[in-house]
């Protein structure tokens, strides 16, 4: 098997563990539970979701407890894009050959899906400590990766870029900080 078929066939192995955690299009508030599956099958390589669990193999883990953990870290990666989308930060109308959220579901909508995408994740991270009550290393994982996704990792990176785009100077040092939160 080359690698490119070795790739594909870890994104399937990846795309079926994940898309199990999407929640049902159902309910008075269907529409925001559309935009956000739209969203999150909108395509991608998956490369989150596929490190995470080669590290977690790697380093010996075995058990299920890793599949929320990938689930959340590709919606949390999906809520950046959608919000990243939206007129007030890029505004781009396609994103992986497909219309961006805001422009199938309206600029509210793009809103609310990417605040429920975001917010799906941490309630699908939560089930890891159902799955395994009392391992503090469940913990500790949640703990890094909210932190990696918040005002000290992503959103922290964002500020600094938006503001760049005002017309602040940008150093060496400052582009650094941009990449290492916003990728890291």
């Amino acid at each position: 098997m080359d690698r490119k078929e070795e790739i594909a066939l870890h994104t399937k192995e990846v795309e079926q563990i994940i898309t199990k955690y999407l929640p049902k299009e159902e309910g008075f508030q269907k529409t925001v539970l559309s935009a956000m599956n739209y969203s999150f099958l909108a395509g991608g390589k998956r490369l989150r979701p596929m490190l995470m669990l080669e590290t977690y193999r790697m380093f010996g883990g075995t058990s299920e407890v890793i599949e929320p953990f990938m689930a959340a870290i590709e919606m949390i990666h999906t809520y950046s894009l959608v919000h990243d989308d939206l007129p007030a930060m890029d505004n781009d109308d396609y994103r992986r050959g497909k219309e961006t959220t805001h422009k199938v579901y309206g600029e509210a909508m793009g809103i609310l899906a990417g605040d429920g995408l975001l917010n799906f994740a941490y309630e699908t991270l939560s089930q890891a400590f159902f799955m395994e009550p009392g391992n503090i290393r469940v913990a500790e994982a949640f703990a890094v990766l909210a932190e990696k996704a918040g005002i000290y990792g992503m959103v922290g990176g964002q500020t600094v870029d938006v503001e760049t785009d005002k017309g602040v100077p940008i150093t060496r040092e400052k582009l650094d900080f941009i990449y290492a939160l916003k990728t890291g």
